[in-house]
Formats: structure tokens, C-alpha cells, sequence
């Protein structure tokens, strides 16, 4: 019986794993916006292409992840 309990909850994991890596991964046909949401700017080409789906221009994300860093989100 312990084993069975074991071998379930070795499944529980694994399967929150793969969800979290999925939940993770680049959907490389998202659409990247053409202009910033943050500054209005121009998001410029090699950024949409690197980063699909974008939705800010690099400088704009970089002062949103250091933001969320100091939070400690």
C-alpha cells in the first residue's frame, strides 16, 4: 500500500512539472504588438521575431521585470 502512495504522488509531481514547463514555453505564433503598451514606441522587427507575443519594447520590459524582482514577485 505505502508504494501505491508513492508511486501517485511521484505522478502528481511529474504531471505538475510537465504543466509548469508548458505553461512556460513560446507559442511561436502569438502576435507581437507593433507598438509598446508601456511607451507607445515602436517594438522593432528583431524584437517581435525573438520574442513572439511581446506586448513592450525591451527597455519597458526590463523595468517591469526589475519592478516585479523588488517585489519579490
Amino acid at each position: 500500500m505505502p508504494s501505491e502512495i508513492i508511486d501517485q504522488a511521484n505522478e502528481l509531481v511529474e504531471q505538475n512539472i510537465n504543466n509548469a514547463i508548458q505553461a512556460h514555453r513560446i507559442n511561436r505564433n502569438a502576435v507581437s504588438a507593433e507598438y509598446c503598451e508601456e511607451c507607445g514606441e515602436d517594438i522593432p522587427q528583431a524584437r517581435r521575431i525573438a520574442v513572439p507575443g511581446c506586448q513592450t519594447c525591451a527597455e519597458c520590459q526590463g523595468i517591469i521585470e526589475l519592478k516585479r524582482k523588488q517585489r519579490g514577485m
